[in-house]
């Protein structure tokens, strides 16, 4: 089993430990499922993270400290050549449906203009991952 995390379902695992986006971190951590990452969106959660919101909850080297477990944690592939077989609202978010949708990944968002694409993708809000995940 494959996913792709959105940034913003990292960094709210990260902000908060009793919600399911920190679930999701807990089990990407046990090796529950394959996660899969590419340079881009290891540089968006750099970016992220170094938001003024953010720093002020997360400190500069806890953040690269982060960075840095996703990287080994991870399989980081090079950015998929072909393009999104779907399109997102936000075009910033197309690479990440392009890196799922190469790599046969589910990909689990915290963002409405995402989930809305399903069933044309896979794609899951985190608590509907942990339970799919669960079942499987």
């Amino acid at each position: 089993m494959r996913a792709v995390l959105d940034v913003n379902v990292i960094v709210a695992g990260l902000l908060c430990a009793s919600g399911a986006p920190a679930d999701v971190l807990r089990a990407v951590d046990d090796g529950a499922f394959e996660v899969v990452a590419s340079p881009s969106l290891l540089a968006e959660l750099g970016r992220a993270l170094g938001y003024p919101k953010i720093r002020r909850r997360i400190a500069e080297e806890d953040a690269e400290a982060v960075v840095r477990w996703f990287a080994i944690t991870a399989t980081v592939v090079p950015h998929p050549e072909e393009i999104a077989p779907v399109r997102s609202v936000d075009g910033d978010d197309d690479y990440l449906i392009a890196l799922a949708s190469a790599h046969r990944a589910v990909l689990v968002a915290g963002d409405n203009h995402l989930l809305t694409l399903a069933p044309a993708i896979p794609v899951f809000a985190p608590r509907e991952f942990l339970a799919w995940l669960e079942s499987r």
